[in-house]
C-alpha cells in the first residue's frame, strides 16, 4: 500500500538526498523543495502529509515559509530540521503550528521514528474528523446517525477496527446499515484515498460471481471475449466490501479463503497468482454460525471472516435513536426536494418511535422521504406518516392495527412483510426486492422454503 507523500526542504543538496533516500526506503513518496518559494509552490500543487522544513535557509526562512505553508495547505504536519537547536526557535515554531523538530546532525533511525509518531498522530486527528463529520450526520447519505448507547458501541468498535487490515464480519437483519458501517470502516482508515468495492453476492448468479471476484482471462468460458480484471484486483491497496457474504456457493467459498489465507488471486483460465492488498469487509443477514453447523457454509472461511465481528441490532431494539435518524432524514430529504420542512410534530415522533420497524433504517427512511415529498407544510404529522401497519389494518377491515403479541415470531413478521410487499408491488419481485433492500434470490429462496415447510402462499408473485 502507498505510504502518505512528505516534502523535504532544505537548501543542503546533500541533506535532501539523504532524507529523500531514507524516507523512500521506508516506504513513503517524498518530494523535494530547495527553498521557501519552491516548498510553498510544491505543497500548493501536491497534497503532502508532512514536510520536513529546514530552519536556516536563505531568502524566505523555515519559519515564514511554515506560516505559508500552513495557509496554502491547512491540513499539513510540520518538522522543523535546525542546527540551531535553542528552546527559543523550538518553542516559536511550534507556537506557529510545527509539531515537532530534528536537531541536526541526525541519522536515519532518528528520522523514521520522529516522521512514524507525527504522521500517526495525523492519521489519528483525521479519524477524529471523519467520526465527529459521521455522528454529527455531516456526510449526507453515508452517514451512521443515532447517538444511543448502540451507536456509540458500534462507532467505537468502528473506530478500533478502521486502522488494522484484519478482517470484519458485520451482522445484522436488513436494512440496519451495514453497508454504512463498512464504509466507515474504509473511510476512517489509512487506505480511505484508495478504491471501496463492493460487490453483492446474493445479487450475482453464482455461476458469474468467480469471475466478478477474481477475474477471467479471454476464452476462459463461453462469452469471455476479452481479459477481464475482477473486484480483488480493483480493490487492490483499498477496501472490498462482500455484500450478503452467506449467499455465496461452494465454489466461491473455496477461493475466497485461498485469497485470504495467500493474499493472491488467480483469474479465471489462468495459471499465475496475482498478489493483492485488499482489507476485506463482509456483510450478511444470515446466522452463519448456523449455516457452518448445517454444512452450508465452510467453517474455516467463517473463523477467517469473523476476526473482527460487528453487530447492528435491530432498530426496535434502539428506539432512542429514532428521533435523531428521523430529524436527519427530514433534513436530508427537505434539501434534496427543495421542500420547506421545517421538523416533525412531537405526536409523529411519538408514533414512529412506538412502530415495529421490521424494515428497520431502511424502512424509516422510506416512511419519511415519503412524509417529506407527500406534505404540504411546514410540519409533518401523524396524518403525513404511512406505516404498513396501517395498510394491514385498512386490508383488516377494522380500522386497528394488528396486534404484535408476543406469540409472533420474527419469522412470521418476515412473511408477512415479503408478502405485503409483493402484493403491494403487484407480485413483482423485483420491484418487491427493491422495496425490502433484499436480493429477488432472497425473495425467491424464501417463498421456496415456505412453500415447502407447508405456509400459505398466494401464487401472486411472478419473477421479473
Amino acid at each position: 500500500m502507498t505510504r502518505e507523500s512528505i516534502l523535504v526542504v532544505d537548501d543542503e543538496k546533500i541533506l535532501r538526498d539523504f532524507l529523500r533516500e531514507t524516507l523512500t526506503r521506508a516506504g513513503y513518496v517524498v518530494g523535494t523543495a530547495e527553498d521557501g518559494e519552491a516548498a510553498i509552490a510544491a505543497a500548493t500543487e501536491d497534497p503532502y502529509a508532512l514536510a520536513l522544513l529546514d530552519v536556516k535557509m536563505p531568502g524566505r526562512d523555515g519559519i515564514e515559509t511554515l506560516e505559508a505553508l500552513r495557509a496554502a495547505r491547512p491540513g499539513i504536519a510540520v518538522v522543523m530540521m535546525t542546527a540551531y537547536g535553542t528552546v527559543e526557535s523550538a518553542v516559536r515554531a511550534m507556537r506557529l503550528g510545527a509539531v515537532d523538530y530534528l536537531q541536526k546532525p541526525f541519522g536515519a533511525e532518528k528520522v523514521e521514528e520522529v516522521v512514524e509518531r507525527v504522521l500517526e498522530v495525523a492519521r489519528l486527528r483525521e479519524e477524529n474528523r471523519r467520526l465527529a463529520a459521521r455522528l454529527t450526520g455531516r456526510e449526507g447519505r453515508g452517514a451512521l446517525v443515532g447517538g444511543g448507547p448502540a451507536m456509540e458501541r458500534i462507532l467505537a468498535a468502528v473506530r478500533a477496527a478502521a486502522g488494522s487490515r484484519s478482517t470484519v464480519l458485520v451482522t445484522g437483519e436488513s436494512g440496519t446499515g451495514k453497508e454504512l458501517v463498512a464504509r466507515a470502516l474504509h473511510e476512517m482508515s489509512p487506505r480511505a484515498a484508495r478504491p471501496f468495492i463492493k460487490v453483492n453476492c446474493a445479487a450475482i448468479p453464482e455461476g458469474l460471481l468467480e469471475s466478478e471476484l477474481f477475474g477471467h482471462e479471454r476464452g476462459a468460458f463461453t462469452g469471455a471475449v476479452r481479459t477481464r480484471a475482477g473486484h480483488f484486483e480493483a480493490a487492490d491497496g483499498g477496501t472490498l466490501l462482500l455484500d450478503e457474504v452467506g449467499e455465496a456457493g461452494p465454489a466461491v467459498q473455496s477461493k475466497l479463503l485461498r485469497v485470504i489465507q495467500e493474499r493472491e488471486v488467480t483469474r479465471v483460465g489462468d495459471a499465475k497468482s496475482i498478489k493483492v492488498d485488499v482489507r476485506l469487509v463482509a456483510t450478511t443477514n444470515r446466522d452463519l454460525q448456523e449455516a457452518v453447523r448445517s454444512g452450508r457454509f465452510r467453517g474455516d472461511l467463517y473463523y477467517r471472516l469473523n476476526v473482527i465481528p460487528i453487530h447492528l441490532p435491530p432498530l426496535r431494539e434502539r428506539r432512542e435513536e429514532i428521533p435523531a435518524l428521523v430529524e436527519h432524514f427530514v433534513r436530508r430529504f427537505a434539501a434534496e426536494g427543495g421542500r420547506s420542512v421545517r421538523g416533525t410534530t412531537p405526536e409523529a415522533v411519538e408514533r414512529l418511535t412506538s412502530h415495529s420497524w421490521p424494515g428497520n433504517i431502511r424502512e424509516l427512511e422510506n416512511v419519511i422521504e415519503r412524509a417529506v415529498v407527500m406534505g404540504a407544510g411546514p410540519w409533518i404529522g401523524t396524518e403525513h406518516i404511512a406505516l404498513d401497519d396501517d395498510v394491514a389494518a385498512r386490508r383488516s377491515g377494522d380500522g386497528r392495527a394488528p396486534a404484535m403479541g408476543a406469540k409472533r415470531t420474527l419469522e412470521e413478521m418476515e412473511r408477512e412483510l415479503i408478502l405485503a410487499t409483493l402484493r403491494d408491488a403487484g407480485g413483482n419481485r423485483t420491484r418487491a426486492a427493491e422495496r425490502l433492500g433484499v436480493s429477488v434470490r432472497t425473495i425467491r429462496n424464501k417463498l421456496s422454503r415456505w412453500r415447502a415447510e407447508g405456509a400459505l402462499i398466494e401464487e401472486t408473485c411472478r419473477a421479473e
